[in-house]
């Protein structure tokens, strides 16, 4: 099967390495980039040399960020052009549009390598539904932010320290808002919600990040026998869902706690398997490469997954529905039936992840170091 790549960086470099040295029933043909980034005879600097090519089957996206990718995307689609894709940004904004622009073609959309980098979450999912009615769906889909917290943990460092140690290390960007602050997380979470539920996931979720975590925090975390990782969490009842991201505490023992460095670890529960874990690499020229040459191989067999265009579940909030604890100076904001710990931390009983997020942002206003953190529900 011939392809093109649109992006030629980290991701696009790791499938170039893939289908050149190891998968010779694929065979990359052209690779679309910015002038003088990257030195290839196969390379054009003109997406009208791939849309109008005919014998090129499928496109590989690996631009990032939501155009020219968006528009990119759609060209190659009404073109009769199959697209895998790694943008998690794109494929939670435009999934419905990209699918429906598949389906009148009669052409391939594919996005395992947009949630959780070498894992084959998707894949997983997208089996287990077949049989299954999956209940709920967690995980730490996040390697600069994890990266952080587990340094963090271990060394004993503040908050700046690591994450400057996770920017000279390649792992966080010199802003790293969208990891730090859940926005990278919340993308997966639609994706994953998405095609975990077979409903279209709303994008206003509620989130809160990580920003704001001291080196103190995790230590009175740990004194109660508690880790903290930022999660995305979602849940269903057959008539409705619920999801958020948001810093969890999580038993000291349990497999979230102890994920090390940027490792991921994804869960989903279904009615019949129970829980299921998938952990790996989560991001990485290859480990993503990877998953974006399996969707090519499912491509070229044939395959054209189909995806949820509506909100077939309605928006119910109360299914999420934790404790959290709070560090804040902001205690005169804070709800009846506040009870402050020994710690300092203050307990808030029956919050869901909305009401915890809207909150968050109320505290912030008045003491910006606020931290928040949902309980894990005990099994």
């Amino acid at each position: 099967m011939r392809i093109a790549l649109l992006g030629a960086g980290t991701v696009g470099g790791g499938v170039i390495e893939i289908v050149d040295s190891a998968v010779p029933s694929l065979e990359v043909v052209k690779i679309l980039t910015l002038p003088n980034t990257y030195e290839d005879p196969r390379v054009t600097y003109d997406i009208k040399d791939i849309v109008e090519d005919p014998t090129i089957d499928c496109v590989v996206e690996a631009m990032g960020g939501l155009e020219p990718a968006h528009s990119f995307i759609m060209r190659c689609l009404n073109a009769g052009k199959s697209v895998v894709t790694a943008n998690k940004a794109v494929v939670a904004a435009y999934l419905p549009e990209f699918s429906q622009a598949a389906s009148k073609a009669g052409v391939g959309f594919f996005v395992e390598a947009s949630s959780g980098g070498g894992i084959p979450w998707i894949a997983a999912i997208e089996k287990a539904r077949r049989t299954d009615t999956i209940t709920q769906i967690s995980g730490i889909l996040n390697g600069t932010s994890n990266y952080i917290i587990y340094r963090m943990a271990t060394l004993g460092a503040s908050f700046d320290e690591v994450l400057k140690e996770a920017q000279a290390l390649g792992y966080a960007e010199a802003d790293p808002s969208a990891d730090i602050d859940g926005i990278d997380v919340v993308n997966k979470c639609i994706i994953g919600t998405t095609l975990a539920f077979n409903t279209l996931c709303r994008r206003d979720i509620p989130v809160m990040g990580i920003r704001n975590l001291a080196k103190e925090d995790l230590e009175a975390f740990g004194a109660m026998g508690y880790g903290v990782r930022l999660m995305a969490r979602a849940t269903q009842d057959g008539q409705g869902y619920a999801a958020a991201v948001e810093p969890v505490l999580v038993p000291a023992a349990s497999l979230e706690a102890n994920v090390p460095d940027n490792f991921n670890l994804a869960t989903l529960v279904g009615n019949f398997v129970g829980p299921l874990k998938f952990f790996g690499q989560g991001a990485g020229a290859l480990p993503t490469g990877d998953a974006i040459v399996q969707d090519l191989l499912d491509c070229a067999a044939g395959q054209k997954p189909v995806y949820p265009r509506e909100e077939r579940l309605a928006w119910k909030p109360e299914l999420l529905t934790s404790s959290y604890l709070v560090r804040t100076q902001a205690q005169d904001l804070l709800p009846e039936g506040a009870q402050v710990q020994e710690s300092g931390l203050v307990l808030l009983d029956g919050l869901t992840a909305v009401a915890a997020a809207g909150l968050c942002q109320k505290l912030l206003s008045q003491d910006p170091t606020t931290f928040m953190a949902a309980l894990a529900t005990q099994d």
